[in-house]
């Protein structure tokens, strides 16, 4: 009776052992990533607490606590949300971001679902058609993008803004939700079929409620991505009433060849960090969740 367990017990050494070179080979990487985090939240900490300063401290005692009064610390924020303009740079960012977000989800839902669930000749040629637009680097087409919205008359506007944004952000959103949508089961189409449902009424009453999870990740995916955007924002917006807070933020910095204040540029850098921050605080296991689901199979 004891030769069994003396076997088992040696078939589970290597398998063991394997784990535990595995784990011992990912060491230099989880080291990476440690010291990247240490430098990434060093770096954001030293951001938040400098906007609490004044120019002086800055200077004087960068890595020391602000001693400042709490009016010098308000009035960096003052200084960067209204004369900087920044209040304004702030609903810009907002309807461009609530608008490119809504349409792209939109746009993108029936289309991923149309890939996922209905098979047609050239199913496979579209879905490689967004993977294209995934890889295609949009720096290569500023110039000839520039040159199409200034003859539609679209340049220097939000709207022009938002179809660039809803243009960039469709391919990655597509394929996304078209991963998550085969995860879900087939059946509840089949029954929802049966019972004479249409397949827009599948779709909609169906497959929606059910894709939730991946709706809302793309939609935070898209969210955070267009409200940092600089390049497309600064190639096609060139009037300062129609600025995003990225451009402002560099407003700010160009603005400081002659008079050098830090303080409120890391104010207005605090300003632009807080909508990622509280997404990534309430919403993490939103996220995550939704991209477990997205592979299920």
């Amino acid at each position: 009776m004891k030769m069994p367990t003396q076997i088992s017990v040696k078939s589970h050494r290597p398998m063991s052992n394997f784990r535990l070179r595995n784990r011992l080979g990912n060491i230099p990487y989880y080291i990476i990533l440690a010291i990247w985090a240490i430098i990434t939240i060093v770096v954001f900490v030293w951001v938040i607490e400098s906007s609490f300063k004044t120019n002086r401290e800055v200077f004087k005692d960068p890595w020391n606590l602000p001693t400042a009064p709490w009016t010098s610390a308000i009035a960096n924020y003052t200084k960067a949300w209204e004369v900087s303009h920044m209040q304004l740079y702030f609903i810009n960012s907002i309807l461009v971001v609530i608008a490119s977000v809504f349409i792209v989800v939109a746009v993108s839902a029936p289309a991923a679902y149309v890939l996922s669930r209905i098979p047609f000749i050239g199913n496979s040629a579209v879905s490689y058609y967004f993977i294209a637009g995934m890889g295609l680097p949009f720096q290569l087409i500023l110039v000839p993008l520039f040159v199409m919205l200034s003859k539609i008359g679209l340049a220097d506007s939000l709207e022009g803004l938002i179809l660039v944004y809803v243009g960039v952000s469709i391919p990655f959103t597509v394929l996304l939700l078209t991963g998550f949508f085969k995860t879900l089961p087939v059946e509840l189409e089949d029954a929802a079929s049966v019972d004479g449902c249409s397949d827009f009424g599948i779709f909609w009453k169906v497959m929606m409620p059910l894709g939730a999870p991946g709706l809302i990740t793309a939609a935070i995916f898209n969210f955070i991505s267009i409200w940092n955007e600089y390049l497309l924002a600064m190639l096609i917006i060139n009037s300062d009433k129609l600025r995003t807070l990225p451009l402002g933020v560099m407003n700010i910095r160009y603005s400081m060849q002659y008079t050098a204040d830090w303080t409120a540029l890391f104010a207005a850098v605090v300003i632009v960090i807080i909508p990622n921050f509280l997404l990534y605080v309430f919403l993490s296991d939103r996220i995550m969740s939704g991209l477990t689901l997205g592979v299920g199979k």
